[in-house]
């Protein structure tokens, strides 16, 4: 992304609503042209026929939703970024599972659309020579009724709790609608192994391995863990390799 204003696309059926983030959006310097369609279709000839940085969505909209919108935009050679914008937060997860650079809840706040702003302008500057691309995946989790996007590189382990997981960061802990086995299958490649039927930890975050008496455990900050018999051996192999290759 250059330092050009962000030509930006509003769609929202809602009138009041899209007028009031089109007033928003153009009290921030960092949005420059703005477009705006009030259902799913109009917003796609729009797309299909201008070239635009960023979408500021609805998702209950007649005709074409906006997820269904995302995920048409998820074929354009030149995807623009997606922020919701809505009242109902059960979408969030399907959000992130469309790459939504952020989701924001109405009634739309100026400094937390300014956030997302800033999302969508850091989101689209390249890394820096010598710094390597992780891909960190971000996760929508609710907090007071505020959506929120946590980085995966900042969780440590991921406890079950039945269809949900409990991401635990180095302060604080989010209860997410994603069971255990998808964040398993998921996170694989990204460092993240099963070390017992309700936990996955983050072999980064492994500060220590102890066994004592037969029993297992890692230490990952203030917390130790208990690490099942069947998973005892893969880990310790798993801590061999990681620790080989970080030296």
């Amino acid at each position: 992304m250059t330092d050009s204003p962000l030509r930006a696309l509003v769609a929202d059926d809602e009138e009041p609503a899209l007028a009031e983030l089109v007033y928003l959006l153009k009290m921030d310097p960092r949005i420059g042209e703005i477009r705006t369609a009030s259902n799913g279709p109009d917003a796609l000839k729009i797309l299909q026929a201008a070239d635009l940085d960023v979408v500021f969505c609805d998702i209950k909209m007649p005709g074409l939703d906006g997820l269904d919108l995302a995920k048409v935009l998820s074929k354009f050679v030149s995807r623009p970024q997606i922020v919701f914008v809505t009242a109902y937060d059960e979408h969030a997860v399907a959000a992130f599972d469309l790459d939504a650079t952020d989701y924001v809840m109405k009634p739309v706040r100026a400094e937390r659309l300014s956030e997302a702003v800033r999302r969508v302008v850091t989101a689209g500057v390249a890394p820096q020579p010598g710094v390597e691309d992780h891909d960190d995946e971000v996760i929508p989790v609710e907090l007071a009724g505020v959506t929120r996007f946590v980085q995966r590189s900042t969780v440590r382990y991921v406890e079950a709790q039945g269809d949900y997981a409990r991401l635990h960061t180095g302060q604080n802990s989010h209860l997410v609608r994603v069971p255990l086995s998808t964040l398993e299958e998921r996170w694989r490649d990204a460092g993240f192994t099963r070390i017992h039927r309700s936990t996955l930890v983050a072999l980064a975050h492994v500060d220590e391995m102890r066994v004592d008496g037969g029993r297992c455990a890692v230490r990952v900050g203030d917390d130790w863990l208990p690490v099942s018999r069947r998973h005892t051996r893969e880990l310790r192999d798993l801590l061999v390799r990681s620790t080989s290759l970080r030296g």
